[in-house]
């Protein structure tokens, strides 16, 4: 398997806008997900499988009221790559359908 290609500065700007809640730390992105404890476990489950699949992973911190994730890519030598962005969309999709909540 190749070396993933990291993203340059205007790259990753674009790729950013595209998931939307999504925030760049340095060389990773994180998302903080609103969400019930026993659906974020349900829902990790379903990222470690799917990110299995796609050979990527997410740093995930499981707390009683949020999930956070955080992506880099460790390949690249802990830079952002494409790869990290179509996960980012990937958790979020995840996420959703194991019913993310807002906490008011």
């Amino acid at each position: 398997m190749s070396v993933p290609e990291p993203l340059t500065e205007v790259e990753i700007e674009a790729a950013l806008a595209g998931v939307p809640g999504w925030e760049r730390d340095d060389e990773s992105i994180s998302r903080t997900y609103p969400i019930r404890y026993h659906a974020a476990v349900a829902a990790i489950v379903t990222i470690a499988d799917r990110s299995r699949r796609v050979q990527h992973h997410a740093d995930l911190d499981l707390r009683m009221d949020h999930l956070r994730a955080s992506i880099t890519t460790h390949d690249a030598g802990y830079r952002l790559t494409a790869a990290d962005f179509d996960l980012a969309r990937r958790i979020d999709a995840i996420v959703a359908a194991h019913q993310a909540l807002p906490l008011d």
